[in-house]
């Protein structure tokens, strides 16, 4: 199979072409840019790299959330548009297991990105039989919550460096990763974890995993009452 993966739910652009696994080229950028102009870009350049052509693959795996809501779209966006021209598969994974996966441990891994006011998108995952395994739903929380819930030995990662100090004024057995390879989204990673998803039967009804109301919705909703839980996408 040969599988395109891209994710723009951050910072980090990345994107990778994978062929059964074997990684053919992968590209990452770390830096403040507009996403919308940097990623159909990339993606050639790694189309371009790897050899393929588009009608070459067979699968595209996007990021579908937790993070940035515009650059979440970005990414969701161009997968389904390209998956429905292409007429190829579509399967999505959770932003924060892209970089759970980044981590091999025997201790559970908690991937953080930061949602302001000291809350973060986080989720638990471990390994189990070599799969990466979702042990407590990715959420929106308050990280003191978090921590609270955190009994057993534990690798944080991700957007770690605003919370260190009050990951060990907890007294958790924790360790805090400060590394790249570690912390940034991975487009390798995302491209194998993609190849164990399933595909996605209706492509046009995917919606991004926000996990939270942007403040502009949430004021909306105060005043309204949709009788559909889908309404902004309707919208």
């Amino acid at each position: 199979m040969k599988l395109l993966a891209m994710d723009t739910s951050n910072q980090t652009l990345t994107v990778a072409v994978l062929e059964d696994e074997q990684v053919l080229a992968h590209f990452q950028m770390n830096r403040k840019m507009n996403h919308s102009l940097t990623l159909m870009p990339a993606i050639e350049s790694v189309m371009e790299a790897s050899g393929l052509k588009p009608a070459d693959l067979d699968r595209i795996v996007v990021a579908k959330g937790p993070g940035s809501y515009t650059g979440i779209r970005i990414a969701v966006t161009t997968a389904k548009t390209l998956a429905e021209t292409l007429k190829i598969e579509l399967t999505t994974v959770s932003s924060l297991a892209v970089i759970a996966g980044n981590a091999r441990t025997n201790k559970l891994i908690i991937p953080l990105i930061d949602a302001r006011r000291n809350n973060v998108y986080a989720g638990v995952y471990r390994w189990e039989n070599q799969q990466l395994i979702n042990v407590l739903a990715d959420q929106h929380i308050a990280l003191t919550d978090l921590l609270d819930q955190i009994k057993e030995p534990a690798l944080f990662v991700g957007e770690t460096s605003k919370f260190k100090e009050q990951i060990e004024s907890a007294q958790l057995t924790a360790d805090i990763s400060e590394a790249d390879e570690m912390n940034l989204p991975n487009g390798i990673i995302l491209g194998k974890l993609g190849f164990l998803a399933k595909p996605i039967e209706n492509i046009h009804g995917l919606v991004p995993a926000y996990l939270k109301r942007v403040e502009a919705e949430e004021k909306w909703l105060e005043t309204h009452r949709p009788e559909d839980d889908n309404y902004v996408e309707k919208i």
